[in-house]
This record gives C-alpha cells, sequence and structure tokens, in this order.
C-alpha cells in the first residue's frame, strides 16, 4: 500500500483499533484474510449480512487486508480511516440489535480524497493540503455514514481533481501516480483514478469520485466498472474541494448498475448547505426501484458513432452493443455526426473563474493549520516547496488572473452561451428533434499507455477557437449539467471500454433502468485477472 503522509499526523492504515469492551483493547487486523471479497457486489454483501452470513467486521478487515496485500504498484488508496474497525464493530453491534440503519449498514466504501471525513485529511493529492483535517463531514460522508457505511479511507485522484496544467501528471504528489490494473503500463485515467482502481480490485465495496467534465466515467469505463455522474446538485458539494460549482458532481462508482442505484438512494437530496441542491428533493426517485429487465422494451435510442482514433478500436465493440439494445427492444435511431458542437470555449471560460471562486471559498472553511488560503496561496506554496514545485500550473495561472468572479461579462456570455449550446441547442434538441428518449455512445476509448510527467498536451480546455470535429458526449453533458452512466461493454485487446447512456436534466431513474437491462442482458464486464491473484 502507499503509504504517504507522516504517521505523526494521520496513521494511514491501523492495523490495530481500540474497540471498546474487546479484553485487551483491541482488534488486530490480518495481513492475511481467507475471507472472499473480490467481486462480490455491494448487494450481495448487503444480503449476507442481513441473512447473518457474514459481519461487518469479518469484511472490512478483507478489504483492509486485500489493500495492504495488493494495492502496490498500483497506487489506488491514500488512507485507510483508522476507525474503519470500529464502524464495523458500531455497526455489527446495531444489526444484532435489531437496530441496522437499512441496506448500506456495514458496507465498506473509499472515498475520493478531494470529498471530507472526519478523521482523515482531504488532500485533494496534494501537500498543500495534507494538514486539512476537516471539523465535519461532507455531506455525502455524512448521509453515507447516516446509513451505516463504513468509511473505509480515501483514494487516490488527480491532484485537485485534474485542474493544475495541460502537461501530463499522472495522480497526485501525495498518492503517487496510480496504474490500471488491466496494465499497469496503462493509465487508469483521471481524475477519479483511484476510485476506479480501487473498484475494479475490490479493494472495496464501491468507491464515491467526483466529476468536472469526465472524471467519473472517464476512469470507470478504462478500469471496466459502473459509474455515474448525476445531474448538477442532484448531490450536494458541500464538503468537496471544488473545481466548478456550475459543473462539479460526485456519484458511485460500482461493479454493477444496482449497486450504483443503492448509493445514489442514500446520497442524493436537497442539502441546504449547497443552495445549488435547492430542487434536488423535487427529482428524486426510488433509484432502485426503477431497475429493470424489460426498460428498454420500446424505448428510443439516439446512437452517437465514435470518430476520430477510437473509430477502428471501439466500434465492433459498440456495434455489438447495439445489437444488445436491439435485442431487448429497442429502436436505433443514427445521428448525424455533426450533431453537436463543441462547448469548450465556453467551458475554459467557466471553469476559470469559478475555479478562483469556489476554491477560495472552499479553503477559506478549512482548518487553522492548513497553510493556503486562497489560490493565490497555493500557487506560492508549490512554487516553492520541493514536493510540488516540479509540476507546471498554468490552469492555476490562469485562473488566478480572472478577475470578478462570476459577474464579469465574458463569464456570463459563457455561461448563457455554454448551456445553449448543450441544453436547447445540444441535448434537449436532439431528445426533442429526433423523437428520443436516451443517447448512448462509446464512453472512451481504451486506456492510453502513460506517459511521463511533463509531457506537453493541449489539455481539455485549450485556448483558442472552437475544434470543428463532433465534441464528446462527456464534455457536452458536463457542460450542460446533465446526466450520464457507464457500463462495461466488453474489452478491446485486453482493455475495457465503457457505453455511455445520457439523457436529460433529472433523468437519472430512467438512465439507471436502461443501463441496468443492457448490463444484465449483455454481461459485458470482465474482472482484471490480478484482482484473483490473493486467492
Amino acid at each position: 500500500m502507499n503509504v504517504t503522509l507522516p504517521r505523526s499526523l494521520f496513521p494511514l492504515v491501523a492495523f490495530a483499533v481500540s474497540i471498546s469492551g474487546c479484553s485487551d483493547g483491541a482488534i488486530p487486523v490480518p495481513r492475511t484474510s481467507t475471507t472472499m471479497v473480490e467481486e462480490i457486489s455491494l448487494h450481495q454483501l448487503s444480503e449476507d449480512l442481513a441473512a447473518g452470513r457474514t459481519t461487518s467486521m469479518t469484511i472490512t478487515a478483507a478489504y483492509i487486508a486485500r489493500i495492504d496485500a495488493m494495492d502496490g504498484d498500483l497506487n489506488s488508496v491514500i488512507a485507510i480511516a483508522p476507525d474503519a474497525l470500529e464502524q464495523a464493530a458500531a455497526s455489527d453491534g446495531r444489526r444484532a440489535q435489531g437496530e441496522e440503519f437499512g441496506p448500506l449498514d456495514g458496507i465498506p466504501i473509499l472515498l475520493k480524497d478531494n470529498v471530507d471525513a472526519l478523521g482523515m485529511p482531504t488532500t485533494a493529492g496534494s501537500w498543500a493540503l495534507e494538514r486539512n483535517l476537516p471539523s465535519r463531514d461532507s455531506e455525502v460522508t455524512r448521509r453515507l455514514r447516516q446509513a451505516g457505511v463504513i468509511i473505509l479511507g480515501k483514494a487516490n485522484l488527480s491532484q485537485f481533481a485534474g485542474f493544475r496544467n495541460t502537461a501530463s501528471f499522472n495522480g497526485s504528489t501525495v498518492g503517487g501516480s496510480p496504474k490500471n490494473p488491466y496494465d499497469i503500463t496503462r493509465s487508469p485515467a483521471g481524475s477519479s483514478s483511484g476510485s476506479g482502481v480501487a473498484t475494479a480490485m475490490s479493494f472495496a465495496a464501491a468507491t464515491i469520485g467526483t466529476e468536472t467534465a469526465g472524471s467519473i466515467v472517464g476512469p470507470s469505463s478504462v478500469n471496466g466498472i459502473v459509474g455515474m455522474k448525476p445531474t448538477i446538485a442532484l448531490v450536494s458539494r458541500r464538503g468537496i474541494v471544488p473545481i466548478s460549482l456550475n459543473q462539479d458532481s460526485s456519484g458511485p462508482m460500482t461493479r454493477s448498475v444496482r449497486d450504483a442505484a443503492m448509493i445514489l438512494d442514500v446520497i442524493a437530496g436537497t442539502d441546504p448547505e449547497d443552495p445549488w441542491s435547492e430542487n434536488a428533493d423535487e427529482h428524486l426517485s426510488a433509484y432502485t426501484d426503477a431497475l429493470d429487465t424489460e426498460a428498454l422494451q420500446g424505448a428510443r435510442v439516439g446512437v452517437i458513432r465514435p470518430t476520430g482514433q477510437s473509430t477502428v478500436q471501439v466500434s465492433p465493440l459498440f456495434d455489438a452493443a447495439l445489437e444488445v439494445l436491439e435485442a431487448e427492444g429497442a429502436e436505433l435511431v443514427e445521428l448525424p455526426a455533426n450533431a453537436l458542437l463543441d462547448p469548450g470555449p465556453e467551458m475554459r471560460v467557466i471553469l476559470l473563474h469559478d475555479f478562483k471562486v469556489d476554491l477560495n471559498a472552499y479553503l477559506a472553511t478549512t482548518p487553522d493549520q492548513v497553510p493556503v488560503r486562497t489560490l493565490d496561496d497555493l500557487i506560492a506554496f508549490s512554487l516553492t516547496d520541493d514536493r510540488e514545485r516540479m509540476h507546471t500550473m498554468d490552469y492555476w495561472d490562469d485562473a488566478q488572473a480572472t478577475e470578478d468572479g462570476r459577474s464579469h461579462p465574458d463569464y456570463v456570455a459563457a455561461l448563457a452561451n455554454g448551456h445553449r449550446l448543450t441544453r436547447s441547442e445540444g441535448i434537449d434538441a436532439l431528445l426533442r428533434d429526433f423523437d428520443l428518449d436516451v443517447l448512448v455512445t462509446p464512453t472512451s476509448s481504451p486506456a492510453s499507455r502513460i506517459e511521463p510527467d511533463g509531457t506537453p498536451r493541449t489539455g481539455p480546455i485549450p485556448p483558442g477557437p472552437r475544434r470543428t470535429g463532433p465534441p464528446g458526449l462527456t464534455v457536452v453533458a458536463a457542460v450542460a449539467g446533465y446526466p450520464l452512466i457507464t457500463v462495461p461493454m466488453g474489452l478491446v485487446d485486453g482493455l475495457p471500454v465503457g457505453i455511455t447512456f445520457a439523457g436529460t436534466a433529472w433523468t437519472e431513474a430512467q438512465l439507471l433502468g436502461w443501463a441496468y437491462d443492457y448490463e444484465q442482458a449483455s454481461q459485458a464486464r470482465v474482472p482484471p485477472e490480478r484482482t484473483l491473484t490473493n486467492r
């Protein structure tokens, strides 16, 4: 396991946790475990716990042992919660008294390390935040704890969710460079890289990721798992290190659609401390109730074909997925390649302005011992700290140079134009004009080879004119603030690729239903071979 933060600050791996009522005051966690948790779904664990076939202590210890034994060069986990076993013991105690909190009670879940959780620093992968021990949980964490979830620890990520520079920067300075479990020479994508790897490797029952423009669905696709990015502010962002409240969301990363629905049932809803979520409760559904193996029957599905370099690699797999959709009763409608326009210029203006405003607001709430209180402080720290200064920070410089925040005329225009291009003239227009229920497209290409840090790239929001080629549906949905779910559709040369289902705002229940129907019919997920090597 990657142990990076000073143990005097925070014990990353607690192999003995004090438990009230134990004769010797501690329960040792074995470094090996005979308990099988790999490829066991969250919903199966939930059923096993309810039936008394296992305990939360047993499965929590098994996940810790797996991480310790197998994370190694994968670098997917930054920290194990020092009270993980105490949480598990409390869950088992509730269950013994018939007081369990619900189907997630006792289920161990990892959080991306930009999500606040009591007892662990939220580093966002940066040494500038190594002492960022929050005084309370994020709203997502609070809701998970309220449901009895075991907050197992923190997953690695692209530093500041990938919003630092355009040059290649694999992972984070705190957590190192995550590797794809299907081929460690390949990228696990970002920014929820650790969450994707940890889920694929059964290091937890599920993980929580965050997305601004593909950071849940991208890593989910290349790591062979399910990932859902909800409508903006269906899930509160309070207590999450931000890029842009216009585009930031958090969501489940799981090994099945049912597991994603079970988590969304818990974390979705209005939070008074995230004013953007004011209307979330009005749009809630019972997401697990939406799962239906006949959901695709009669659905009109708009097909967005892959373009560019991914066409040859992904098209045969996508064709096979479309055959499954048709066999399940869907009516396929081919969409023109130029059906959507690139919102990149607008997204660049939005993200640069939002990052300065929203990050400054978050940093202002951090403990006094955190040395950076503003983006300007973060830039100064990263220029001088030996652990940080080897990486460029052009996104930060450009964001710091913005003025007037969300009131700047360029920002106001970019937000209005971005929403028009991606909503009324984008996704909503396609659904309306072609009488569609849902859009589908390949989520990504297979995982690319890991480039050395510092390799020049254009990045997702380059300055300059609008790109003329078709944009990815992920980017369009990001600017629109609309939901996506990706489901595994198989392997290309041994590497996973997902299929995306996308719709208009607040359609999570329908998307989960269609994705579940496809998943159950296709059974396309193939776990990485190395996940079984600890048997």
